[in-house]
């Protein structure tokens, strides 16, 4: 629908800052088109994925000349905008990344001065980075200032918008100059030829800076003003994986770095996030400086700690206290600033026209879990998807310390099925392969938990009752029958053994201080959710109940949180790699470990790291052993045994022959199976995954693009100072609409007024101001923050409009003469009339010139949305994108936001995806 603007405001008063929504090039109807899958066999559109590297260089050459169907990694600007009038080519936009500034706050030694372990010099970087600059420079407008983890379209914008403006991080380089040079003298630094000293020596910072992509120009920027500060910088330009190496695998002590130009992917839009602040202000999830590694200096925060994992566990009484620590986690944040938030960035994905079936995911775009299971070309059964990588040397292949980049994950979520995912619009988790019924009684009460139910007792290495008097907040029964169903795409059954093992690794690798002490980070960070569970019960052969400490105002929430398991790998896969890990040591899960005790860090695509495996299997096979105290269950009548040796065997060797025919060791149970993986080459291939118990279609899974929300008329006169004032507008979109805003003094950035706008009908809203309060305005320009959302959306939709202040001028009426003639009354009438026209021709002219304007100022600041996500090109709107990249990389997930190793054990081993935490880019 297009957008018009109320012929009230000229011009010259009305300025919109639009965020950007999805905007689907050439796709405009395709919102409500009909999708016709070309069969309904079950499992994914096509026969076969190519994912290959493709240089983001040449990217758009490759894509016109039919080399690829589909591009997953962000476009440079340029090339997004020519890409745009091309025939034949798509441009799905949305706000899948976003970038930040980590800065290492650990104490120098003894005659040194480390300037960030200063608080007031962190702060300071806030307003030392242009983001403006960033944003309509470097990208173009294809991105948006970004202040906190949380970006301008997320929902928990509405909740910390108003915080951020309170905060007033706007860019004053005098005034952090001035932070600075306060800071550094009173820490007795001298400033010696404009370079800070310390004991006289120059301080010198090592600073990091991608190269792949706009993070190159970034990291200048942000140089040149650490240089005018007076600081010596130490420039290292690396990629992906090395940076990832030095920064996340290094004791901040070390002082191998001091500040790095983080990106973050991000995987789906979450509503309520509780992960995501974690991971990047909280340093109990492992993804702060220290990453919680055994022996490495760590940044601590107790304040941020306990909120965090208050809000983490759902400890609250209702959505308003949930907000309030939220909020409260966000002002400590930004008052620590260890983690410069600066853009979030609208990625331009370039789909080959003749592609059908592409779902929008309001976070991840294309890029999300959806497209590629419904996505066909007519007149072929195959997709080739390009990408910047494939393979890095930070990219490893395992589902308990693995998967934290986005270029492994964009693969491996087509190879299997999360339990839950949530929605691509609304951003609520939903059953995907399992279904599950709630019940709680938080979040006051308790239910009692039978004393039959059971936990894993890792004293006595086997289950064990819970006894008597046992409560816990929520309980939930999951059905596993669709993951049941259907096999393993080695052609073994996914059962209960398989749900049992899972749960059984996570608490005896956080419990056990054997297995603890080697995967430390893994166990640290695991330990607050496991905490938490309370009980389960096994109800049959399909159903499992769980008892957890856990509430939400959303009770899908509740589900998310309680998964026992997302199952993504055979029980057999996971035992074997345990034995190499913890009964052989000669392997590990995470990165830390492995650097560690100097063994492989497990990556099953990997012929060393799989032939390992293949190895410990082949002695299970051998001494046809199985776990037999993880697949036995107390009962009343004594015990259930949930598996055999003679079926362990069989497994076994369905894994062996598996490896035979592949070259590698993953196994899961997705709408793909993994046919080849060649690193060399940046190249693997997928095929369907085709049993006919196997639950979905490729219709079955197509979700389509999302119905946003606009703004469509707005009416808002200036200010009469000493007046009553209102402001009207109607918005267009689905589900109940409403609209938050904010009123802030542009001179000294005051909020002046905030608040809900009244609702005059479901679409039309009224923000009102009283005569006193217009009355305490000074004359002036004022801003008007408009937020609109929507029950139905996980997006929001922001306008900012400027508003005069003036003076009213009320005229009185001349009174008529009695002895005026009528032709003077007919000459004044004429006169008035002709008066009125001119004045109403003015008003139209105006009019149109303030539409003109708006239109070309939208066009100029539509482009801002969100960034990237570190999973440095990980996996985290829909705008249209010109984000000029140089090549970009991808860091470890904080996917939920962690780094590699916290990201597996707690999203896919513990929290089954439930945090959709963003991946390191």
């Amino acid at each position: 629908m297009k957008t018009t603007w109320s012929t009230k405001i000229p011009a010259w008063l009305l300025k919109v800052v639009p965020i950007s929504l999805a905007i689907i090039i050439g796709l405009s109807a395709s919102v409500l088109a009909q999708y016709d899958p070309p069969h309904e066999e079950p499992g994914p559109a096509v026969e076969r994925l190519y994912f290959k590297a493709f240089n983001v260089d040449r990217a758009p050459l490759d894509l016109e000349a039919g080399e690829m169907d589909l591009y997953y990694f962000n476009l440079k600007i340029a090339a997004a905008r020519e890409l745009r009038d091309k025939e034949g080519i798509q441009l799905y936009e949305a706000p899948a990344s976003t970038i930040s500034l980590i800065l290492n706050p650990a104490p120098a030694p003894e005659g040194r001065l480390n300037p960030f372990s200063i608080k007031e010099v962190r702060q300071a970087m806030q307003r030392l980075v242009d983001r403006e600059f960033v944003t309509r420079e470097i990208y173009q407008g294809q991105a948006a200032p970004m202040y906190t983890n949380v970006a301008s379209t997320d929902y928990d914008y509405l909740t910390v918008f108003d915080v951020i403006q309170q905060a007033e991080l706007d860019y004053d380089p005098e005034y952090a100059r001035q932070l600075i040079a306060d800071a550094m003298t009173e820490a007795g630094a001298e400033l010696v030829d404009g370079v800070w000293h310390f004991n006289e020596q120059p301080i010198r910072l090592k600073f990091i800076m991608r190269v792949e992509d706009e993070r190159r120009e970034v990291g200048d920027l942000i140089r040149a003003a650490l240089q005018d500060a007076g600081f010596a910088i130490a420039a290292n330009r690396q990629s992906f994986a090395p940076a990832i190496q030095t920064v996340y695998a290094t004791d901040p002590a070390q002082f191998e770095w001091h500040l790095y130009t983080e990106g973050w992917g991000r995987g789906a839009p979450n509503r309520y996030d509780f992960g995501g602040i974690n991971s990047f202000y909280a340093p109990w999830l492992g993804n702060m400086p220290g990453w919680k590694e055994v022996g490495f200096w760590h940044y601590e925060n107790e304040e941020l700690d306990d909120l965090g994992e208050r809000l983490f566990k759902g400890e609250f009484a209702d959505q308003a206290e949930r907000d309030d620590m939220y909020r409260e986690m966000t002002r400590i944040g930004l008052d620590e600033s260890v983690r410069i938030w600066i853009a979030t960035v609208m990625n331009a994905f370039p789909v080959q026209a003749g592609v059908e079936g592409i779902t929008q995911d309001l976070a991840a775009g294309p890029r999300g879990l959806w497209s590629l299971r419904s996505a066909y070309k007519a007149g072929t059964d195959e997709l080739t998807v390009g990408h910047l990588w494939v393979w890095t040397e930070r990219t490893t292949w395992n589902p308990v310390g693995g998967f934290g980049d986005v270029y492994s994950n964009d693969i491996w979520r087509h190879l299997q099925d999360p339990a839950v995912w949530n929605d691509p619009f609304t951003g609520i988790p939903a059953p995907f392969r399992i279904d599950y019924e709630v019940e709680t009684a938080g979040p006051e009460g308790a239910l009692d938990v039978p004393a039959d139910a059971i936990m894993w007792n890792t004293q006595r290495g086997r289950w064990t009752n819970v006894g008597e008097e046992v409560t816990a907040t929520s309980k939930v029964v999951y059905d596993y029958s669709k993951y049941f169903q259907a096999p393993w795409h080695h052609g073994q059954a996914i059962s209960m053994a398989d749900v049992l093992y899972s749960i059984y690794q996570g608490f005896d690798l956080s419990y056990n201080p054997d297995k603890a002490k080697i995967e430390t980070v893994i166990a640290t960070t695991a330990r607050p959710f496991l905490d938490t569970i309370k009980g389960y019960r096994v109800l049959d052969e399909n159903r499992i109940e769980a008892y957890v400490d856990f509430w939400h105002f959303e009770q899908n929430y509740i589900a998310s949180y309680g998964i026992p398991a997302g199952l993504s790998t055979p029980w057999e896969m996971l035992y074997a790699m345990d034995e190499l890990v913890f009964g052989q040591r000669r392997a590990a899960y995470s990165d830390t470990a492995a650097a560690r005790y100097n063994v492989p860090w497990i990556s099953l695509v990997l012929d060393r790291d799989a032939r390992l495996v293949r190895k410990a299997m082949l002695d299970l096979r051998r001494l046809e052993t199985i776990p037999t105290d993880v697949f036995t269950l107390p009962t009343a009548d004594g015990e259930m045994v949930l598996t055999s040796s003679e079926e362990g065997v069989e497994r076994y060797t369905a894994v062996l022959e598996w490896f035979d025919e592949k070259g590698h060791m993953v196994i899961s149970n997705g709408p793909f199976m993994l046919e080849r993986y060649d690193p060399p080459a940046q190249f693997a291939e997928l095929v369907a995954f085709r049993d006919e118990s196997y639950p979905f279609t490729a219709s079955d899974l197509y979700r389509g693009l999302p119905d946003l929300i606009e703004y469509t008329e707005i009416e808002a006169p200036p200010i009469d100072l000493g007046a009553d004032y209102e402001v009207t507008l109607t918005l267009d979109g689905p589900g109940n609409l409403s609209l938050r805003y904010l009123l802030i003094d542009t001179a000294s950035g005051e909020i002046i007024q905030q608040g809900d706008a009244d609702t005059l009908d479901p679409n039309w809203f009224a923000i009102r101001m009283t005569a006193e309060t217009t009355d305490q305005l000074e004359l002036g320009i004022y801003e008007l923050v408009l937020v609109a959302y929507s029950d139905e959306l996980a997006r929001m939709a922001e306008r900012r409009i400027e508003l005069e202040a003036d003076i009213a001028i009320i005229g009185e009426e001349p009174a008529a003469e009695e002895t005026e003639s009528s032709e003077t009354e007919s000459s004044d009438t004429e006169s008035s009339d002709t008066e009125e026209a001119s004045s109403s021709d003015s008003d139209e002219e105006s009019s149109e010139a303030a539409v003109e304007e708006e239109e070309s100022e939208s066009e100029t600041e539509e482009k801002s949305d969100e960034a990237e996500s570190d999973t440095e090109s990980d996996s985290e709107s829909d705008t249209e994108s010109e984000s000029e990249s140089a090549e970009v990389e991808s860091e470890p997930a904080g996917g939920l936001p962690v780094n590699p190793v916290v990201g597996a054990v707690v999203i896919i081993i513990i929290l089954g995806g439930i945090l959709l935490a963003r991946r390191r880019r």
